[in-house]
C-alpha cells in the first residue's frame, strides 16, 4: 500500500513514474550492519558507483520514505521506514521474488530485507493496455501455486498493518480468521468498535455458503493491487509494485478494485485465462471488505460505513 493517500473519500497515487526492474535480474541488496550509513555504503560498493551526485526526496507515500539517489553509475530508488521493523521489507522482498519466479507479469524489483530497500530508478512510460494487465495477472495466478496451502513463507504487512500468513489447508478458515477476523480484532482493540466486530464475526461464521461448488486453489496474489501499485513501462508492458503477497483464492486479488480502475477489458482478458467461478458476483464484496476494514484501521472511521454496509448486506443475504 505504499503510495496510498489517507483520504476518506479518494484513493489515488501521487507517486511519480519510477521503480522499475530492468530485464536483467538485479543484484540482491547486501546490508552493511556495521556501517553508519549502510545505504550509501551499498551504493558505493555493490552499486558500483564512485560518487553520489545528488539525493532528493520523492513524494507519493504515506507509509515509507522514498529517496532518489543519483550517482555516476546509475540512479537508485530507496525506500526506508523508521517506525516499522525489517519484517515489512523482508516480506516485500520474498513477495517480489515469488512473483518474479512465475515468469509472467513484470515486477518492480528484487531486493532482500532490512529496514530499507534499494532499487533501480527508471521513468515509466505512458498508460498501457488493461487487457494485457488482466492477461498477465491471470497468468501469474495460474503459474504461482503452493503445495503448502493458503498463506506465505513469512508474515508481512498490508500498508503498515500486520498481515498474518500462517499456512492453512482451508481457505474459508484462513480468510475468516487471518484476514477478516484479524482486522475486526484490531478495530475492536483500537477503536472499541464492538458493533462491527460482532456483526463481522457473525458474517465469518455464516459465509461458507458463498463458496459452494467452488474449487479453490492457492494462487500467488499480489495482495494490494490498486492503481498506485500498477504502472506500465515504455513498451506499455504492465508492472506491479509494492506487494503484500500470499497464496490465496484468486478472486481475493480484486479486493482493491474500488480504487484500481479495472475496466471491462481487464476482466474479459483475465477470465479468458482464469475462468470465472460460479458465484463470483456474490463473493466480490467479501473481498472488498478486507481492504475497507484495513483502511478503517489505518486511516480512521471514514471507511467504517462502507465496511458496515457490506457486512449488513451479507447478513441480510445469508439471513444470519
Amino acid at each position: 500500500m505504499a503510495g496510498v493517500v489517507a483520504s476518506l473519500s479518494l484513493c489515488y497515487s501521487s507517486r511519480p513514474n519510477l521503480l522499475l526492474r530492468s530485464s536483467s535480474r538485479p543484484k540482491h541488496l547486501t546490508m552493511a550492519a556495521m556501517s553508519e550509513d549502510p545505504i550509501r555504503e551499498w551504493i558505493l560498493t555493490e552499486g558500483k558507483a564512485s560518487q553520489i551526485t545528488k539525493i532528493t526526496s520523492v513524494g507519493g507515500g504515506c507509509i515509507n520514505l522514498a529517496t532518489h539517489y543519483q550517482t555516476d553509475a546509475a540512479s537508485f530508488f530507496v525506500k526506508t521506514n523508521r517506525s516499522i521493523g525489517p519484517e515489512m521489507f523482508e516480506g516485500e522482498a520474498l513477495g517480489l521474488e515469488a512473483m518474479y519466479e512465475t515468469k509472467t507479469i513484470r515486477v518492480g524489483a528484487l531486493p532482500t530485507g532490512g529496514s530499507y530497500i534499494i532499487m533501480e530508478f527508471i521513468d515509466f512510460g505512458s498508460r498501457g493496455s488493461q487487457a494485457e494487465l488482466g492477461r498477465k495477472l491471470a497468468e501469474m495466478h495460474k503459474a504461482g501455486k503452493s503445495s503448502k496451502g493458503f498463506g506465505f513463507e513469512v508474515d508481512n504487512t498490508i500498508g503498515s498493518t500486520p498481515q498474518i500468513n500462517t499456512w492453512s489447508s482451508d481457505w474459508i478458515e484462513f480468510y475468516g480468521e487471518k484476514r477478516l477476523g484479524y482486522q475486526l480484532k484490531l478495530l475492536r482493540d483500537q477503536y472499541g468498535d464492538t458493533a462491527i466486530y460482532l456483526k463481522g464475526y457473525t458474517l465469518i461464521q455464516n459465509m461458507a455458503s458463498l463458496f459452494e461448488n467452488v474449487v479453490i486453489e492457492p494462487c500467488l496474489l499480489h495482495g494490494d493491487l490498486w492503481s498506485g501499485n500498477i504502472a506500465y513501462d515504455k513498451n506499455s508492458e504492465p508492472v506491479i509494485l509494492d506487494p503484500a503477497c500470499y497464496y490465496g483464492h484468486n478472486e481475493a486479488e480484486f479486493g482493491m478494485s474500488w480504487c484500481a480502475g479495472f475496466g471491462e477489458s481487464f476482466y474479459n482478458a483475465y477470465f479468458k485465462v482464469m475462468p470465472k467461478e460460479e458465484g463470483f458476483e456474490k463473493r466480490r464484496d467479501l473481498y472488498l471488505l478486507y481492504h475497507y476494514l484495513n483502511h478503517y484501521n489505518l486511516f480512521g472511521s471514514g471507511y467504517r460505513s462502507s465496511a458496515m454496509s457490506i457486512i449488513d448486506g451479507y447478513l441480510r443475504m445469508l439471513k444470519a
